[in-house]
């Protein structure tokens, strides 16, 4: 199949098309496709649930709001700065031991960036494992070394077959074929004390992500799904059962809200409020629309 395309439309006129890439997979098996299933990218922050695996399984004391932040996209809201501090309480950590910079547009303050729930998590490790925290984000460190055991687990993939590089936020990023990061999560919740991590991601998709997020948004509507967006437009989601994968082209994250409805809906998960996603102009008024061209 080719992939899906979302068109920009303002007024009729469409002002610009997405083509995004699409898989979903269950019991190890492609179920649907659009596009390059084999598309190889990095995961970028679609990690993070995977890369909470050495955490949850490193300490019993963590709650549903910590797993939830240390699987997070923030968007620095009260509630999810609280999160954070409190997983660096835990770890024994300030925002001073936080390995990343400061972000672009948000207070300067580590501690705002929208991975410090992740990093937290990786100071939490730290200390339950009596690792050194110095230079955790740095690809030699044990941090780093399970977290990519935790995605050879996931993927069942060989070493080999995971390419690294280094993230927006300075650890290590994974690269996988599209149909290996839906086969991932497809299969996540069924590795040791996984579903913790997924079920806190459910029950907490307002620190997860935010109301932008499509992401946030299945996991608010869709029953039983899990989810998490990466940087470059990739998104990764998944029932406990089929994972999927979908990634734009172009980058841009704007067109997986109708991309991920239409791709659904053949294996029965509707996503009305999905279909279509409103453009707006500077006084909120809506003057366009992104939705799936059937032509």
């Amino acid at each position: 199949m080719e992939p899906i395309v979302v068109e920009l439309r303002r007024n009729g006129i469409v002002e610009a098309r997405h083509r995004v890439h699409a898989v979903a997979v269950r019991n190890g098996v492609v179920i649907a496709e659009a596009g390059d299933a084999g598309l190889t990218c990095f995961m970028r922050s679609s990690s993070k649930p995977i890369q909470a695996l050495p955490l949850v399984r490193a300490r019993n004391d963590l709650d549903a709001r910590d797993l939830a932040i240390a699987s997070a996209s923030h968007r620095a809201t009260p509630d999810q700065i609280e999160a954070v501090r409190r997983l660096l309480t835990k770890a024994e950590a300030t925002q001073d031991d936080l390995e990343l910079g400061l972000q672009e547009g948000r207070p300067p303050e580590k501690i705002f960036h929208n991975c410090s729930g992740k990093h937290a998590g990786m100071l939490a490790l730290c200390r339950a494992r009596g690792w050194p925290t110095q230079g955790y984000r740095l690809p030699d460190h044990l941090v780093q070394q399970h977290a990519q055991a935790a995605h050879e687990e996931a993927a069942e993939a060989d070493p080999n077959e995971l390419p690294t590089a280094t993230d927006g936020c300075g650890v290590v990023t994974f690269a996988l074929p599209l149909e290996r990061m839906a086969h991932a999560y497809a299969r996540l919740e069924k590795l040791p004390q996984a579903r913790t991590i997924t079920d806190a991601m459910r029950a907490h998709p307002e620190l997860v992500g935010g109301p932008d997020g499509v992401d946030f948004e299945l996991m608010r509507t869709a029953h039983g799904w899990f989810a998490k967006g990466g940087a470059e437009g990739l998104l990764c989601a998944a029932d406990g059962t089929t994972g999927v994968a979908l990634i734009a082209e172009d980058g841009t994250s704007r067109p997986l809200g109708p991309a991920l409805a239409a791709f659904l809906a053949p294996l029965g998960v509707a996503l009305p409020d999905l279909e279509t996603h409103p453009v707006k102009n500077s006084r909120g008024e809506v003057v366009g629309a992104l939705s799936v061209t059937t032509s």
